[in-house]
């Protein structure tokens, strides 16, 4: 049975200080001077839990046990577990620069540990680093301007997944029935989602008129356990399957179209996204099946030139042994557990950006993208600065 525990709720949207935050059902990570609080991804959807984090360490640690997870939204966490360490480093360091930024260098390696295949967050530490790096004033002062580059990453990712929404909600025409793999929703980023931006979007301006398929996702069941209950909250129609179901239902003629998110696009377009999203883009093609990708720019690593350089994490076996925390293999049974694979450029429609929609060559149309992204804020560096999921 759901049941709210709503103590350490984050501020709701409307409060919270971004654009569009009317729009968000879901906040997912709040940013605070003294704590970062998360919606506690394990509990869903039983129960609705916030978790509050006082340290980077304590980030790191929900990071890596996916408390919290999904590109995105560890991006805009491990910002905030950095804007926790500022702080820490400038009550210990009030008056010494280099201390500081060494005590600040050991919580972005701690952090950059705990998932290495989303893009995201090095991308967020990165931003961060500048940040500090670029900070000629006192420790303490440099601690409240890593807290508001903090909150702005936060804002930014928000703002970014309403217009991959509106540029992917297009796609679909009224009545479509579409199939997700994974979560890539509010709880996979600040609160509106990549994938699931593009259906609520869509869902919105067709008035209702859209089914979702929703893939189990094993072994962590991210599409039974959290994308069902996004579908839910928001009121979409939609149906769970088993992974090995998606085959049946596009032979039926039942799907129309695929949209997934992502934890790294290489610069040919290659994507790295949950395990199994491979196995649905190839299916989709056989099937003459448009196989869509949502992201933000800041998934697209500019720095690694396909797929094959994408560093592929390796989980705990007994996730795939268990579920639910129960044993359902022979006690002697070892498995494997790659936690992504990697779906080639070729098997991809098109790339659902903030800045458009994205098609073949790839590798042109992200490179000026990415030009794009830069000009528009004025010059700054591109997304895909610093690598890394």
């Amino acid at each position: 049975m759901y049941r709210s525990s709503s103590g350490d709720r984050p501020a709701a949207p409307e409060a919270a200080g971004g654009h569009g935050a009317s729009r968000l059902r879901v906040r997912t990570v709040e940013i605070l001077p003294d704590a970062v609080v998360l919606i506690d991804q394990l509990a869903l959807p039983q129960e609705e839990r916030y978790v509050r984090c006082g340290s980077w360490q304590d980030v790191a640690e929900r990071i890596t046990d996916m408390t919290v997870r999904g590109a995105p939204a560890i991006g805009v966490t491990a910002a905030g577990g950095l804007a926790l360490a500022a702080r820490v480093a400038a009550e210990e360091h009030p008056h010494d620069p280099a201390g500081f930024r060494a005590a600040m260098e050991r919580a972005a390696a701690g952090l950059l540990a705990t998932r290495p295949t989303a893009v995201n967050l090095s991308w967020a530490v990165t931003e961060m680093r500048v940040a500090w790096e670029s900070c000629a004033a006192a420790p303490q002062a440099c601690a409240v301007h890593l807290l508001r580059r903090a909150q702005e990453i936060l804002d930014d990712d928000v703002q970014r997944c309403l217009r991959i929404g509106e540029n992917g909600a297009a796609l679909f025409a009224p009545g479509a029935s579409i199939l997700t793999h994974c979560n890539a929703g509010a709880l996979a980023t600040a609160g509106y989602g990549t994938a699931l931006g593009v259906v609520r979007s869509a869902f919105h301006r067709h008035r209702g008129d859209l089914h979702v398929f929703v893939d189990e996702t094993r072994p962590w069941l991210q599409g039974a356990r959290l994308t069902a209950w996004e579908l839910g909250v928001e009121g979409i129609p939609y149906h769970v399957i088993s992974d090995n179901m998606a085959g049946h239902f596009m032979s039926r003629g039942s799907i129309d179209g695929v949209v997934v998110g992502a934890d790294r696009i290489a610069a040919n377009g290659d994507v790295a996204n949950k395990i199994g999203t491979y196995t649905v883009a190839v299916l989709a093609a056989e099937h003459g099946i448009p196989f869509y990708v949502a992201a933000p720019l800041s998934t697209v690593d500019a720095q690694t030139p396909d797929g094959s350089h994408i560093p592929i994490e390796e989980r705990d076996p007994d996730e795939v042994l268990c579920i639910a925390g129960r044993r359902v293999c022979p006690d002697d049974a070892v498995a494997y557990h790659p936690a992504f694979d990697v779906t080639p450029a070729a098997r991809v429609t098109a790339i659902i950006a903030e800045v458009g929609v994205l098609r073949a060559p790839y590798g042109e149309a992200l490179a000026a993208a990415l030009a794009v992204s830069a000009g528009a804020d004025g010059g700054a560096r591109s997304p895909s600065v610093g690598g890394g999921a």
